[in-house]
């Protein structure tokens, strides 16, 4: 053999493992943990709900208001309320509620929801009563924490003094305080109202439903419902399980394919014993994925065998490679015939 001849089968050779690498496709990068359905989170620290009842007209106008109400994640920390409602106090403003602090938080992750909310030397007034506060306190907060894998907790808590209509007032936990004030109107107070389920919690510091008739200022009645200090939470789904990747080693790639007779079988004995050697090699290799139903095929069928996408591609530059190597062989045994 000439060193011409021993180069280009060289070259043959060296050619198909590298055909082979180019022929297997890329496998996606496994999945990474994605958060699970959200959690919810709220905080407010004043709504009101009222109706207001005009001398002059036999109207009701609304009042309802809020201030620091915010959805997480978020935060308020606003210490004023004033509205203007139409036929009252002349036009002017209506200060609903004043406060040295009135702050509200709500923040949510995949494993935590949680509401705050935190007010201090508060006065809440109502149309018709300027002078009068509806009810005074010295600091309420409220708490609603939904956490992963815990109970929620929902807490209020109302500290110092209270003042309803101008009276100190010792409120219960065991029912609403009633507090009724000759010629101005009663208040009925609900103290720290807590709510939790599986997933929910909801804390109230003080709930009052109010009815008072001031006569003044153009204002027969006001009636409905005040809410002071407000946290709410929705517990997270938590994190999802990250999903296992596919398989990346199919039982083709170390089977029959490669090493099953390309080299031995057709070179030196021809075809005859590639198909048999092959089906000897190839009978052990077994699919990886999937139900294993029975026993592997041999012969033609080896390359279905195979547990990855991969197989036809490496079955194809075996055979690619056997007859590059097989031509090389013949194409050199006849330079040798005709130079001897």
């Amino acid at each position: 053999m000439n060193s011409n001849t021993f180069r280009l089968a060289a070259l043959a050779v060296a050619a198909g493992p590298v055909a082979l690498l180019a022929a297997v496709p890329a496998h996606a990068a496994p999945a990474t943990p994605t958060t699970g359905g959200e959690g919810r989170a709220s905080a407010v620290v004043l709504r009101t709900g009222l109706d207001v009842s005009l001398l002059n007209k036999s109207v009701q106008v609304p009042l309802k208001v809020t201030l620091n109400e915010v959805q997480a994640p978020a935060s308020a920390g606003k210490t004023a309320l004033s509205v203007n409602v139409d036929g009252v106090e002349g036009g002017a403003p209506v200060s609903v509620l004043r406060a040295d602090v009135a702050t509200a938080n709500a923040t949510v992750d995949e494993h935590r929801a949680e509401g705050h909310t935190n007010v201090a030397k508060a006065r809440i007034h109502v149309p018709g009563l300027p002078v009068l506060s509806l009810i005074e306190v010295e600091k309420v907060t409220s708490k609603a924490v939904c956490e992963v894998g815990r109970k929620p907790v929902a807490e209020s808590n109302v500290l110092g003094h209270v003042a309803v209509l101008g009276k100190k007032v010792i409120l219960s936990a065991g029912g609403p305080t009633r507090v009724a004030v000759p010629g101005v109107g009663e208040v009925s107070l609900d103290l720290s109202k807590t709510v939790t389920t599986e997933r929910t919690a909801a804390a109230t510091a003080l709930q009052l439903k109010v009815s008072v008739n001031p006569l003044n200022l153009n204002v027969a009645e006001v009636e409905g419902e005040v809410t002071l200090a407000e946290a709410t939470c929705e517990t997270p789904k938590g994190p999802k399980t990250p999903e296992k990747p596919g398989a990346t080693d199919g039982g083709a790639t170390d089977g029959g394919a490669t090493d099953g007779g390309a080299t031995d079988g057709g070179s030196t004995d021809g075809g005859g014993d590639t198909g048999g050697d092959g089906g000897t090699s190839g009978g052990d290799v077994k699919t990886q994925t999937g139900s294993d139903t029975g026993t592997a095929p041999t012969g033609a069928n080896l390359a279905e065998t195979g547990g990855s996408s991969t197989t036809p591609y490496i079955a194809g530059g075996a055979a690619l490679l056997l007859a590059v190597g097989a031509g090389a062989t013949v194409l050199a045994r006849r330079r040798a015939g005709s130079q001897g």
